[in-house]
């Protein structure tokens, strides 16, 4: 059995026990950020109410560079009053598309901040990219825990395991806990698709090897996505599926679709789609773990736009 298999299996089994014993299942709440199209989570185990929370949003303003707290303050209030205790602040991965909150939420609620451990290799592309100096360190150090792909850890009584699913970017991670398993930014809704893979770093053959890996799970497994952007002819915003739904009817992915497939038309995607709007500072902050760059010698910090570099 390679390694891959063994993760796998493992999830697997994780997940099929939990739909057996509600027991070992969370309890989750989604928080919808429109502005961004992505979804944070809260997802707690029943029993001792410790809670983890994942892809939090920190709400910036890029006309002014004003940054907000009313997401995150959003999420503070359901944890406090459903008296929570939060022991994980995980990351999918460095989002391109909004800020991470984070530190913010650390602050007023404790945990450890975890992202993948493959972080230090966009540290680095994008350490240069922005010129962040020697000061800069690329060795995930903003982070209190690097996972490693299989990684086992607890949220409360719940099992959690950590998958590593790279093509979006490289460091991208997913967490099964319980019977339900949060994918970041690897695939949509089944009528929207599938994640770009254009980002420095990306590969959308490594996407799809990741996709297919995640729908290798057990088919009622549940599938809470980071974004949704209401594909044409749907009314609402919605953000859990399960393994089948996609199997089934994910209009990029589903049963039947080669893998060859799937690159030419990812690929072919990814060239007419414009960056996101928040790329610049997004990715400037969350690789300092959703921390801004040090202030100047004016108290100020400063998000650096390279110009014709990207």
């Amino acid at each position: 059995m390679t390694a891959t298999d063994s993760v796998l299996a493992k999830a697997s089994t994780q997940i099929v026990r939990a739909q057996q014993d509600k027991c070992l299942r969370p309890s989750i709440a989604g928080f919808f950020d429109e502005a961004t199209n992505t979804v944070s989570y809260v997802v707690h185990d029943p029993k001792t109410n410790e809670a983890a929370i994942i892809d939090s949003v920190l709400d910036f303003e890029a006309a002014s560079g004003r940054t907000s707290n009313g997401s995150a303050d959003r999420i503070i209030e359901y944890v406090s009053s459903n008296n929570l205790k939060v022991t994980w602040l995980i990351e999918t991965h460095a989002h391109a598309d909004h800020i991470s909150a984070a530190p913010y939420l650390q602050e007023k609620l404790g945990g450890k901040l975890a992202i993948g451990r493959e972080i230090i290799r966009v540290q680095e592309v994008f350490g240069k990219l922005f010129n962040a100096g020697t000061d800069f360190e690329r060795d995930g150090s903003q982070f209190d825990k690097l996972f490693e792909d299989g990684e086992v850890f607890k949220v409360g009584e719940l099992d959690g395991i950590a998958i590593h699913v790279p093509g979006h970017t490289p460091a991208d991670m997913a967490f099964v806990i319980g019977d339900a398993a949060f994918v970041g930014d690897t695939i949509f809704m089944p009528d929207f698709g599938t994640a770009r893979a254009d980002f420095p770093g990306g590969d959308a053959r490594q996407l799809f090897q990741s996709i297919r890996r995640l729908l290798s799970l057990p088919d009622e497994t549940r599938l809470f996505l980071c974004h949704d952007y209401k594909a044409p002819g749907r009314d609402e915003y919605a953000w859990e599926t399960t393994v089948i739904q996609q199997r089934e009817g994910n209009v990029h992915v589903k049963d039947g679709v080669t893998e060859d497939e799937f690159v030419e038309m990812r690929t072919n995607r990814d060239r007419t789609l414009a960056m996101p709007n928040l790329i610049m500072p997004s990715v400037q902050v969350n690789i300092r773990g959703g921390r801004l760059p040090a202030p100047e010698d004016n108290g100020v910090s400063y998000i650096k736009i390279p110009v014709n570099a990207v």
